[in-house]
């Protein structure tokens, strides 16, 4: 067997747990029924898009190109700012289902371009415009057309015009199960010299401001240039990095209540502290400690026209490992490996390129899905019950039903819920490169 086989095997016989970390963040947690908590139902109105950088999720998180472990603790993704953004780019945007002349959509461009089943070699692209980012055009021209009508993308904004845009590489590797190498490389496709905001970014799932159970708060704190990620149930883990000249912001993963209700903030720092002190140049808004649980490196890069640079990151059960370069080596030649004895020969380039990168849409499209329906009917201790409706409203005859798994799903985006026919079908594809996750889903 070739090495991401044996990586298989040893999974399956828990030689070696080689699936704790993946791509299982969700692109879109806003907008969901598991953080709708109305009187009506409806999801949209309940928690929409300009909520999400201020209001921590009850049930799962999201965020761009980013990973996290299987049960959702600890989150690593990218944020960016081209310096125009009246905000950081921290998740993919798209219209809600009254907001689109289709229903919802993302409004991004995202390519997701490799990866294996355990997760050992992983990569994708993301193309970030140079210009502000056309949110309200979006929004106010897919309004205002039927649904006889062409949907008004991105591309139909100009915002690409003459290649202004950043492509952003996002690429892992695991040297170990617990050591991840983590590699972001930015080209500037424009015509001119151009600065990008790239923060590598480190947080923990809100599982401390519910009530109920009491549960140890995890902590991040600054240690040279390493973040030290104090977790109860993982321990200590570290998230390194070589490049000098990053400057760190920590907050804490709490709601900013003063934004979004108008009322005191039961902590002085809250979830869009970090932007707020990038963007807005509040230095208030992150603590001068260097200790939170939601955290950034920034990275500020200058490109020249056609130019690109490198980040090297590497979070870690250990402060020290193998060198990154070594550790990509190997994972994509053992990926080329694996997928050389699965993709029939007779497909040719094109088509086993074809055949390889829709296997990477699938298992990038894997998410920890966490919806535990009673909970969810009861409310929680620390919060004001839900609404009466809710004992009669949707899912109020699925109280037994106790969601917390790895879900290979049709798009982290648009379905970051579930439907079992698609599961099921899923399983056709995935059986050709993992039939163990194949049978279990």
């Amino acid at each position: 067997m070739n090495p991401e086989q044996l990586r298989i095997e040893d999974s399956r016989l828990r030689k070696a747990h080689w699936n704790r970390w993946g791509p299982f963040l969700s692109a879109r947690s806003w907008g969901t029924v598991r953080e709708d908590y109305s009187a009506d139902g409806d999801a949209w109105d309940y928690f929409p898009f300009d909520h999400a950088r201020y209001r921590t999720y009850r049930w799962n998180e999201d965020g761009l190109a980013g990973i996290c472990d299987r049960h959702e603790r600890i989150c690593f993704g990218i944020a960016l700012w081209n310096g125009r953004d009246p905000f950081l780019k921290e998740r993919l945007f798209g219209l809600s289902g009254p907001q689109g002349n289709h229903g919802e959509d993302v409004k991004e461009y995202y390519f997701y371009l490799d990866n294996t089943p355990t997760h050992s070699y992983m990569k994708m692209l993301y193309k970030y415009p140079q210009a502000a980012f056309p949110y309200e055009r979006l929004v106010e021209e897919n309004r205002r057309r039927s649904r006889d009508d062409p949907e008004f993308e991105l591309i139909d904004t100009g915002v690409f015009a003459e290649n202004r845009y950043f492509d952003v590489f996002v690429e892992y590797a695991k040297a170990t199960p617990e050591a991840i190498a983590i590699r972001i490389q930015v080209v500037n496709r424009g015509p001119e010299k151009a600065t990008l905001h790239v923060l590598p970014t480190v947080w923990f799932r809100n599982r401390w401001s519910w009530g109920g159970r009491p549960e140890e708060k995890p902590e991040l704190r600054l240690a040279g240039n390493a973040m030290e990620i104090r977790e109860p149930k993982y321990g200590l883990r570290y998230l390194c990095w070589d490049r000098p000249g990053g400057l760190s912001y920590f907050t804490e993963n709490e709601s900013n209540r003063k934004a979004l209700w108008g009322v005191e903030n039961r902590s002085a720092f809250v979830k869009d502290g970090i932007d707020a002190c990038v963007v807005r140049g509040d230095k208030g808004a992150v603590n001068p400690a260097g200790v939170g649980t939601k955290a950034a490196i920034d990275f500020t890069l200058e490109l020249a026209p056609g130019a690109s640079e490198t980040i090297e990151l590497r979070l870690s059960d250990s402060p020290t490992g193998e060198p990154a370069e070594q550790v990509f080596a190997d994972r994509k030649r053992e990926a080329d490996l694996f997928y050389g004895g699965v993709i029939p020969r007779e497909l040719g380039p094109d088509g086993s390129g074809v055949m390889r990168q829709a296997f990477a849409g699938l298992l990038w499209s894997k998410q920890t899905y966490r919806y535990v329906v009673r909970d969810w009917l009861a409310g929680d201790p620390a919060f004001p019950p839900p609404p009466p409706e809710r004992r009669t409203g949707r899912n109020a005859d699925w109280s037994h039903l106790y969601n917390s798994d790895v879900l290979s799903m049709p798009d982290k985006w648009e379905y970051p819920w579930y439907a079992a026919w698609d599961l099921a079908f899923h399983t056709i594809p995935l059986s050709l490169i993992d039939s163990q996750f194949a049978t279990y889903q």
